[in-house]
């Protein structure tokens, strides 16, 4: 062992005497003679000295969190302090000297207590009545981590405990130095001193305070800047060089001189440092959190997500504190280009300060990956143009009520529809105005019947024996509320639950199946989990979680869990893959404002609210899926007094003018270059097609309606996933009596079962028709012989085309 050492060993062993005994006299109110007054108050502070423990906990200093975007780029901090801690090799020699010059000269020379400072500073304070002065680096940083402690366990009391000028505390900083220099080195010691040091202006630690005042690492600090560090920690109050550059330039003159003294610089250097201009414009500003960031509402979308993580605590307080204290590595796959691209396709058709919001999200199929999060008031704040909404999430993670998205809830029905094994040529009559009244419908708790008085219509197209591809195309509202009356509105519910799309509001889906007008997009729901839902039918029927934060490490390297996308199928490939085939056809009606082109494959759907209170378009190819809104801002002091539709409204700042269209405001202006941009460089996948069963349906029993009414009869097999058609006969029954269904026992599901009805009885010819109906007979029968050859060759024809989707005189 050297001489150094056994030299240390006894010195602790000589100040733990001195300490002990000093504790002894304190107890006996020798030390202190005024302590005597105190009586019992004097007797408890012993007690509890004698109580502390021989040693200091030294948890990790608290440091930043930063939010990294996929290039790597800082995109946000939080933090309580903000601090990055360096090691000492990392910090500027002359750093370190400026330091150790002004707060502990002898620091290296002596233990953890001054002896000669501490028992000058007793005898002074004794004289004075004064108890400061006397600390040696050890004994600060003792009462620096005795206040970090108390931050963290959010104990006021502890924290003004650590700082009570006292006797008491000064005694147990002493005892608390002595165990800590067993542990660490005086190397260690001033690492960490410098790392946790305050330095004023809100700059936690030595690199952050070379960051924020000089714009450069701590280990690029020269003389005057190090000098002036090294002075704050005195007093970081009251020498802020900021609030007081005047005097944070005579406190450091004060260390410059001071390292002169001692021989550290030479008086040359000291002069040329003193006479160093210091211009408080050059100050780098600190940001904290998400406001003011680039992106700030995809940065809080990710501290929401990190408070949800119990990983991180088991309660969103801990969580909230280990992301501003933790030193926390976050990184996301934010991709920049996305999503300025998504937030320019918005900025050049809305203004923030008009009286609409727009939003457009986009979401990686098969990965839940959130590639754009864009919304028209970009900017966290209370001014004009500006929110703290989150327009395209939850209410849970900071959003507002969600909007109603009209015929885009149309997809998801046709999704149920077809996972019931209703096929795709499945028809209906959809007049341009049905009354529904009366009509009964399954939801999740039974049957519910549609109040007297709901006549829902079109808005574009209207006909009889209509196919699904067709209503799809052309957004067709009275197929579609038959379609869901006859799916079940519970099977929409569950098909919307496990796509992903949410209510603002987070109720279950199950408590809104008594909603007839369902399929029309009658509820609020959140624009994020549009395109989430849209997305699970791009990537064949798999639904993953949006999710945004790829890894997270801690200050110490140790990686974090977190949730994953938990990616998993929801709906049969195939049926998946019918609707994608169905929303191809949108593009080609009412989306074709919309597509893309340029050889991408692209499906997607238009929606438009009562009213035209707000307009969408949620489309996809396999590789991008997004949605696009604009809706009415019912907040906004413009709207009083006018009629609340965007249909043929000028926005008055933008000056932009809104037609009212999912297909043209929102796709083609939004979706489509946002879109566009997200798609560069990915590959042109083809959507796969849909099997026949699919597309025209299994076969079947055909259910018994005997002994049912007519009406009942239709109910029954509609239910069943069959077309019904009534029709006429001639019968000897009354004209209009009920004869029965045709006679099928098997038929596939979508094609027509018929209902016959009595046309009466079958007319008599008259007399005067006997002659002429003899004398053309002939001709007449070998017409009919070629008509029937004709007829036989027409049938042919058109069985070879009974695959493809009848595009009724509608269109």
């Amino acid at each position: 062992m050297s001489t150094k050492r056994l030299g240390s060993l006894a010195y602790s062993t000589i100040m733990f005497v001195v300490v002990s005994v000093l504790m002894g006299l304190l107890a006996a109110g020798l030390v202190v003679p005024f302590a005597a007054v105190a009586g019992t108050g004097s007797r408890a502070t012993a007690n509890s000295l004698e109580l502390l423990p021989a040693d200091l906990e030294t948890p990790p200093q608290p440091e930043r969190s930063q939010v990294l975007m996929a290039d790597g780029s800082v995109l946000a901090d939080f933090f309580e302090e903000n601090r990055v801690y360096v090691a000492l090799e990392d910090i500027a020699p002359v750093m370190q000297q400026a330091q150790i010059a002004i707060e502990d000269h002898r620091f290296y020379e002596h233990g953890a207590i001054d002896l000669v400072g501490t028992l000058r500073a007793f005898a002074q304070n004794t004289a004075g009545g004064s108890t400061q002065g006397g600390s040696s680096i050890t004994q600060q940083y003792v009462k620096m981590v005795q206040i970090e402690k108390a931050k963290a366990a959010g104990d006021e009391a502890g924290i003004l405990a650590a700082q009570e000028q006292s006797y008491s505390r000064k005694i147990q900083e002493m005892r608390y130095a002595i165990a800590m220099e067993k542990r660490f080195s005086k190397d260690e010691i001033l690492e960490r001193y410098l790392n946790i040091a305050y330095y004023g202006d809100g700059a936690y630690g030595v690199n952050q305070a070379a960051w924020h005042y000089f714009g450069k690492t701590a280990k690029d600090l020269e003389l005057a800047e190090a000098a002036m560090l090294a002075g704050l920690v005195q007093n970081p109050t009251a020498t802020d060089p900021v609030r007081f550059p005047e005097r944070a330039i005579e406190r450091r003159d004060v260390v410059i001189n001071r390292m002169a003294q001692l021989g550290l610089v030479t008086p040359e250097a000291a002069e040329e440092a003193a006479a160093t201009e210091w211009d408080p414009g050059q100050v780098k500003s600190f940001t904290n959190g998400c406001v003011g960031t680039e992106f700030p509402f995809l940065c809080d979308y990710v501290r929401q997500t990190l408070l949800t993580n119990e990983a991180l605590g088991s309660t969103v307080a801990e969580r909230e504190s280990q992301l501003k204290r933790g030193g926390l590595r976050i990184e996301t796959q934010i991709d920049r280009k996305t999503q300025q691209a998504a937030e320019k396709a918005i900025s050049e058709l809305i203004a923030p300060t008009d009286p609409v919001i727009s939003t457009m999200t986009m979401v990686q199929p098969g990965t839940g990956l959130i590639m754009a999060m864009a919304q028209s008031r970009p900017e966290m704040g209370t001014d004009k143009g500006q929110t703290y909404y989150n327009y395209a999430v939850p209410a849970s993670l900071g959003g507002a009520e969600g909007f109603q998205a009209g015929s885009t809830f149309k997809t998801f029905v046709a999704a149920a529809a077809l996972e019931k094994g209703i096929p795709m040529t499945k028809r209906y009559n959809a007049p341009q105005q049905k009354d529904f009244s009366d009509t009964r419908f399954q939801a999740c708790e039974g049957t519910v019947k549609v109040p007297k008085g709901y006549k829902p219509k079109n808005s574009t197209r209207s006909g009889n024996n209509m196919s699904m591809a067709t209503a799809t195309a052309w957004s067709v509202n009275t197929y579609f509320l038959q379609l869901g009356r006859d799916t079940g509105m519970c099977n929409v519910t569950e098909m919307l639950d496990k796509t992903g799309v949410a209510l603002s509001s987070g109720d279950p889906w199950a408590e809104q199946s008594t909603i007839f007008s369902l399929p029309l997009g009658s509820v609020d729901i959140t624009p994020l989990s549009m395109a989430e839902g849209y997305a699970t039918f791009a990537a064949d029927g798999v639904h993953c979680e949006p999710v945004i934060v790829e890894k997270v490490t801690t200050g110490t390297g140790e990686e974090v869990p977190i949730p994953d996308a938990g990616c998993e199928r929801v709906i049969e490939a195939d049926v998946a893959r019918g609707v994608n085939s169905l929303l191809q056809g949108v593009m080609d009606a009412t989306g074709r404002p919309a597509d893309i082109g340029k050889g991408y494959a692209t499906a997607g759907k238009t929606g438009t609210t009562d009213n035209n209170q707000a307009v969408w378009f949620c489309g996809y190819t396999p590789e991008v899926a997004g949605c696009a809104s604009i809706a009415i801002d019912k907040t906004n002091p413009y709207w009083k007094g006018k009629r609340k539709s965007l249909k043929g409204r000028t926005l008055p700042v933008s000056d932009t003018y809104l037609a009212g269209s999912g297909g043209g405001d929102a796709g083609q202006f939004i979706w489509k270059p946002a879109m566009t941009e997200a798609l560069k460089g990915k590959p042109k996948t083809k959507f796969k097609k849909p099997s026949a069963n699919v597309r025209e349906g299994k076969t079947a029993d055909v259910p018994s309606v005997v002994g049912l009414t007519a009406d009942e009869a239709e109910e029954t097999l509609n239910a069943a996933g069959f077309n019904v058609v009534r029709a006429n006969t001639y019968s000897s029954a009354p004209r209009g009596t009920y004869l029965g269904p045709s006679d099928k026992s098997r038929a596939k599901q979508g094609s027509t079962i018929y209902l016959y009805f009595s046309a009466g009885p079958r007319p008599q010819p008259r007399d005067d028709d006997d002659d002429d109906k003899k004398k053309s007979k002939k001709s007449s029968d070998n017409k009919k012989k070629d008509s029937e050859k004709e007829d036989s060759k027409k049938e042919d024809s058109k069985k070879k085309d009974s695959k493809k989707d009848d595009e009724d005189d509608d269109e």
